[in-house]
């Protein structure tokens, strides 16, 4: 804290509330002696997690090679592999975290350490021979890492191949139960307090981070709008409407919709310098069409299996659901005003989600209903 500048007041403050402190176990009625803590924060305190922060924050300056991001007590640190060498400097960086834990007196739980590797070439033979995983391999002081096909990431579960479904799958079956459990509890079926159940209780699970796993294959968008069809057939004055029609009795929006305006959200925040621009997301100002964005080229390198993953990442699908807005909304600077005509402007597009025995138009997705020739006067003619 004295390296931060903080005032010397406030270190003496705070070393006299860390010092000092004991605790007691009481076991069938049985106290404990009273141990001594000596390291660590008091749970459930305000300044715990602050003081985690400022004592972990120096954690980055020790890898040099490698991108290291941090949340909370939880770290990942990365690189793009393309020879021996580079995977010497991730094993380098990799050995530095373990000696800064060491040096802070700070054990890492190394049984914990996952490692997941992403290919760009999905058609390497080298891969799937037996040694592979010996070429491909990293140690810490507990031995090898084994590379794992999924893991879950701050709730996110990540698949090796960039595949959604494993997640899809995942917070539906969730969603279905916490729905059950609502179902179960609340006998009234009232749409005022069905949907304000569904809004805070299910749909946030099935919402939860997804302008990063935003999927496309349509049986993994299917099976989400299952749980929102499913919610909305048993709300009273519903159930004899199809679920395209319930949409708009109850003036709710697509599951999918929903993600497509989140990535927006998420893509003006990132214009305002609200949020870290990691992905270096440019934008230009043009006479007609108002703020757009530049998509990023895939470069000529890359690998044919990779165009898919490149067109649904957020990267590229952040910009170009950007570029579909009209200029009387994407020049708009207040982030709250923006929220709402981007939300009335979407109401006014017609949202008929993929879902199983419906025929539909197209994919339903902005991009789409944009080059619909009968819509094209919503986006206010010139603007398009």
């Amino acid at each position: 804290m004295s390296r931060y500048g903080i005032h010397p007041k406030i270190i003496r403050w705070i070393s006299s509330f860390l010092s000092g402190r004991t605790q007691e176990v009481v076991v069938e009625g049985y106290l404990s002696f009273a141990a001594l803590i000596i390291s660590g924060v008091p749970q459930g305190t305000v300044l715990g997690p602050i003081l985690f922060l400022i004592f972990i924050n120096d954690i980055t300056q020790c890898v040099s090679n490698s991108v290291i991001r941090c949340f909370a007590d939880d770290t990942r640190i990365m690189r793009p592999i393309a020879t021996s060498e580079e995977m010497s400097f991730l094993q380098d960086d990799l050995d530095k975290v373990v000696e800064w834990s060491i040096r802070n007196n700070m054990a890492l739980h190394e049984d914990k350490f996952e490692y997941m590797a992403h290919s760009c070439n999905r058609n390497n033979l080298l891969e799937h021979l037996p040694f592979c995983s010996d070429i491909y391999q990293y140690s810490t002081n507990k031995g090898s890492l084994t590379p794992v096909d999924q893991l879950r990431d701050l709730g996110v579960t990540v698949c090796s191949d960039l595949n959604w479904t494993t997640h899809v799958k995942a917070i539906a079956d969730k969603a279905r139960q916490k729905a059950a459990w609502l179902f179960s509890v609340f006998h009234t079926r009232s749409s005022t307090t069905m949907l304000t159940l569904y809004k805070s209780l299910v749909r946030s699970l099935l919402e939860y981070c997804c302008p990063v796993w935003n999927p496309k294959k349509i049986s993994d968008i299917q099976e989400l709008e299952g749980v929102q069809r499913t919610f909305t057939s048993r709300i009273a004055g519903c159930q004899e409407l199809d679920y395209w029609e319930r949409l708009q009795k109850l003036s709710l929006m697509s599951l999918q919709r929903r993600r497509e305006r989140y990535i927006v959200l998420h893509v003006c925040r990132l214009r305002h310098g609200d949020v870290s621009n990691d992905i270096r997301i440019e934008f230009v100002e043009r006479p007609r069409t108002g703020i757009k964005a530049k998509i990023p080229p895939l470069k000529g390198t890359s690998a044919v299996g990779n165009q898919s993953l490149y067109d649904n990442s957020f990267a590229v699908m952040g910009p170009r659901l950007w570029n579909c807005l009209p200029a009387r909304i994407n020049t708009i600077e207040t982030f709250g005003l923006f929220k709402e005509r981007l939300t009335s402007f979407l109401m006014s597009i017609p949202d008929k989600p993929p879902v199983k025995g419906y025929s539909t138009q197209n994919s339903n997705s902005i991009l789409d209903w944009r080059k619909d020739a009968a819509t094209t006067d919503l986006w206010g003619g010139q603007d398009c």
